[in-house]
C-alpha cells in the first residue's frame, strides 16, 4: 500500500477574536491573510524513496485519464482529514482539542495572476514526522492504518475513501511545485512540505498555522484554467458535489445539494427528493418513480434511483447514455456508469454509493469484476422487485410507465437471462380479452386459463385490428381461448426468450404443429367434414395439385383444422421461429448487405371455404386460370402473415384475374 495524505487542510481566516481555550500561540500579523508567506526556519532536504519516485512518474504521466481529477483527489483527502478530526472530537474532551472552535470545512482560493490554486481543510492535520512519512515514503497507507485501529462499529461512522493513498501526488499533474502547510490537531507546531515532484522535498517549520492542512499548487504552463473559478467550480460540481463538509470556492459555498442517498428516508421530504432529482438528472419534470434503499449485507450499498417521466429514445433523441452515477463515500468515481447497472436499465437516473467498491489505484475504474457483478445483481433485482410492487399498488400508473419504458424491460428479457423470471412478471401485452389499447399482465392471462389449457398462445401483427381480421385468431375466438397480441417487432423475441411463465409454455399461433386444447359444443359429434365443403377425396386432390403448383414457394400444403372463415393461411414448420422473428432477422441481414431471404413456409387451406371449393372445380375446367388464383391465395396468405411478396408480379396477376372476371 502506498502512502496517503491523511489530511488536506486549511487555515481559517478567523483570527482576531479566538477564545483563550484554543490554547494557540500568538500569531504573527502576516497570518491574518493565510495566503501570504509565513516565516520559515530549520529547513531540511530529503530524497524521495525510490518507490516514491516511480510512483510519481506513474501518477503524473499515466495513472489518471483526466487531469481534472487532481482536484477531486485533493478535496477527497481534505474530507478524509475532516472526518478523522470529527471522529476524534467525538471521543475526546473538547478542552484538549487544538483549535476546537474552528469550523469543519474545505476552502479553495484561486490566484490567476500568480497561477496558484490553494485547497485547505480544517481537519486533523499532520505533524512533521507524518509529513515525511506520508508524503515522502510508501511505507504504509495512512488511511488504512487509521481504519485498522477502529472497531467495526466505529468504522461505519468514518468516511475514508482512500484505499491506495496516491491521490495527493496527482497534484503534480497540474503543478510545477506543490507546497503543503500543515498543523496537527494535537497542537504541535506546524510545518511546510515543498517539492517539485522530481526527486526531493524540503521540510521547514511554519509557525502560526491553524489546525489542518493547506496545499498550494503552482500551476504549470498550459494549466492556467485551474486558477479560474468557472473551471474549478465545474469540477467540484461534477466530482465532489456531495462531500459532507462545506466546500467554499473564493468564499462561496459550492456543494449546496445534500447527498440524500446517505440520509434516512423518513427524514427526507418530497420537495427535497424532487430538487435532488432535477440536479442529478438535469431535468425539469417530476420523476414517475423513485426508489431509495440501503443494504448492509452482502454488500454495503446506498442507492437512490429515479424513473423519468419521458423516454427520450422513443421521442427520437437517439440512444440514451446510462444515467446512474457511481460514488464511493460521496466522491464521484464513474459518471454515467456503464458497469453498475445492465445496459437495458440505462433510462434510470440517480446515484449508487458503496463502500465495497473494488476500485483500481486511480479510483477511476472498477477492478473486481465478480464483486461488481454482485453489486449489479443486488441493485437490479431490488429495482425489478420495486416495479412489481408498484404495479400491484397502482396498475394505471404502471401502465403509463410501461408505455414509455416497457421497451427497455423487453430488451432485458431478450438479452439478459438471469433476470427473466423477475422481468416476466413485469411484461404487459394486449390480448383478445383485454380492452382495446389496454395491456394485461401474464399473471392475469394465466389466471383466466381453463384447467385443461397448458400453453400461453400469442400472435404477432402490426395492429390489434389487423390481427383480429386475420386467420390466426379464428379458432381461438370460436373456442373462447384467450390469445396475446404481440404488436412490436421485439415481442416475439421476448416471449421466445421467456420460454414459459408459471410453468406454462409460450406458443405462437402461426406454428404448423399447433393443437388447441378443448372443444366447444359445436365441435361435438363432428367427423371433420362440415355440411358444405370438399369431401376428403377432393381435399386430397386439391392439396396434391397445390403442392405441385406452388413447388419452390412452400415447404408443404395441408388441409387446416383451425381455419373458420379464411380460405388459407401461412404457418411455420419451425415451431421456434415465428414469422415476425424471421422477418426482423431477414431485415437485419439485408441491412448488413446480405440477402434477407425468408425460409419456405407451409400453406394450410380451409376445405369448407367457398373460394377453395370453387378452386377445386376450376382446376378441372381452367387449370391455367386456377394457377393464377392459387398464386394469389398464396400471396394473400403471405401478406396476412406479415411476410413479403413480389409486389410487381402480384399487381400484374391481380389485373389478369380482374380481366378474366369481368370478361
Amino acid at each position: 500500500m502506498v502512502a496517503r495524505v491523511d489530511s488536506l487542510v486549511s487555515v481559517v481566516t478567523i483570527l482576531a477574536d479566538l477564545p483563550e481555550k484554543s490554547k494557540r500561540p500568538a500569531l504573527p500579523a502576516v497570518v491574518e491573510n493565510h495566503f501570504e508567506e509565513v516565516p520559515m526556519s530549520s529547513t531540511t532536504t530529503h530524497e524521495f524513496q525510490a518507490e516514491t519516485k516511480k510512483l510519481l512518474d506513474i501518477v503524473i504521466n499515466s495513472l489518471y485519464t483526466e487531469r481534472d481529477v487532481f482536484i477531486r483527489e485533493l478535496i477527497s483527502n481534505g474530507a478524509d482529514a475532516l472526518e478523522k478530526y470529527r471522529h476524534q472530537s467525538l471521543t475526546r474532551d473538547q478542552e484538549t482539542l487544538f483549535d476546537a472552535h474552528v469550523p469543519l470545512e474545505i476552502r479553495i482560493d484561486l490566484d490567476e495572476k500568480k497561477k496558484e490554486l490553494t485547497i485547505a481543510d480544517t481537519g486533523i492535520g499532520m505533524t512533521r514526522d507524518e509529513l515525511v512519512a506520508d508524503l515522502g515514503t510508501i511505507a504504509h497507507s495512512g488511511s488504512n492504518h487509521f481504519l485498522a485501529e477502529l472497531a467495526e462499529a466505529v468504522r461505519k461512522d468514518v468516511s475514508l475513501i482512500g484505499q491506495f493513498g496516491v491521490g495527493f501526488y496527482s497534484a503534480f499533474m497540474a503543478g510545477s511545485k506543490v507546497r503543503v502547510q500543515s498543523r496537527s490537531w494535537d497542537g504541535s507546531e506546524g510545518h511546510e512540505w515543498v517539492s517539485d515532484g522530481l526527486g526531493s522535498f524540503e521540510i521547514s517549520e511554519c509557525p502560526g498555522l491553524h489546525r489542518g492542512t493547506r496545499i498550494i499548487v503552482s500551476l504549470k504552463d498550459g494549466c492556467e484554467d485551474y486558477a479560474k473559478k468557472w473551471k474549478v467550480e465545474s469540477i467540484i460540481k461534477q466530482y465532489s458535489a456531495f462531500v459532507p463538509f462545506p466546500i467554499k470556492l473564493d468564499g462561496d459555498t459550492v456543494n449546496t445539494v445534500q447527498a440524500l442517498w446517505a440520509r434516512n428516508r423518513s427524514e427526507i421530504t418530497d420537495p427535497e427528493y424532487l430538487e435532488f432529482y432535477k440536479f442529478i438528472a438535469n431535468a425539469g419534470d417530476e420523476p414517475t418513480y423513485r426508489l431509495h434503499f440501503s443494504t448492509d449485507a452482502p454488500l454495503a450499498i446506498n442507492c437512490l434511483l429515479f424513473v423519468p417521466k419521458e423516454n427520450l429514445e422513443i421521442m427520437g433523441f437517439g440512444r440514451v447514455s446510462p444515467g446512474v452515477n457511481l460514488y464511493c463515500q460521496r466522491i464521484l468515481i464513474d459518471q454515467n456508469s456503464e458497469t453498475i447497472l445492465p445496459e437495458w436499465l440505462r433510462f434510470l437516473k440517480g446515484v449508487v454509493d458503496s463502500e465495497d467498491l473494488p476500485l483500481n489505484i486511480s479510483r477511476q475504474a472498477l477492478q473486481d469484476n465478480a464483486l461488481v457483478a454482485k453489486i449489479r445483481r443486488v441493485i437490479t433485482k431490488r429495482f425489478l422487485k420495486f416495479l412489481d410492487e408498484e404495479a400491484g399498488k397502482d396498475q394505471e400508473r404502471y401502465l403509463k410507465f410501461w408505455e414509455s419504458f416497457g421497451i427497455f424491460l423487453k430488451e432485458g428479457v431478450a438479452s439478459d437471462f438471469q433476470y427473466r423470471s423477475e422481468l416476466g412478471k413485469l411484461m404487459r401485452f394486449e390480448s383478445s380479452k383485454s380492452q382495446d389499447g389496454t395491456a394485461i399482465s401474464l399473471s392475469e392471462y394465466v389466471g383466466r386459463m381453463s384447467p385443461d389449457q397448458e400453453e400461453i398462445y400469442y400472435i404477432n401483427g402490426p395492429s390489434r385490428a389487423a390481427i383480429e381480421a386475420g386467420p390466426y385468431v379464428e379458432m381461438f375466438r370460436k373456442k373462447d381461448i384467450e390469445i396475446i397480441y404481440t404488436l412490436e417487432p421485439i415481442d416475439d423475441f421476448v416471449l421466445s426468450h421467456l420460454a414459459e411463465f408459471e410453468s406454462k409454455k409460450f406458443v405462437s399461433a402461426d406454428r404448423a404443429d399447433l393443437s388447441l386444447a378443448g372443444k366447444d359444443a359445436q365441435d361435438e359429434g363432428k367427423t371433420g367434414q362440415g355440411d358444405k365443403g370438399l369431401a376428403d377425396a377432393q381435399s386430397k386432390e386439391l392439396v396434391a395439385w397445390l403442392k405441385d403448383t406452388l413447388k419452390g414457394k412452400v415447404a408443404d400444403v395441408s388441409k387446416s383444422s383451425r381455419l373458420v372463415d379464411s380460405p388459407a393461411m401461412i404457418v411455420n414448420p419451425d415451431g421456434y421461429m415465428t414469422s415476425s422473428m424471421e422477418r426482423v432477422m431477414a431485415a437485419g441481414r439485408l441491412e448488413k448487405g446480405f440477402i434477407g431471404e425468408i425460409s419456405k413456409k407451409n400453406l394450410e387451406i380451409n376445405a369448407e371455404n367457398e373460394l377453395i371449393c370453387r378452386l377445386s372445380d376450376l382446376v378441372k375446367t381452367d387449370e391455367t386460370f386456377a394457377r393464377e388464383v392459387a398464386f394469389q391465395i398464396y400471396d394473400n396468405a403471405m401478406i396476412q402473415a406479415g411476410l413479403t411478396v413480389d409486389p410487381l408480379e402480384m399487381v400484374k396477376r391481380n389485373y389478369r384475374i380482374l380481366s378474366k372476371a369481368v370478361s
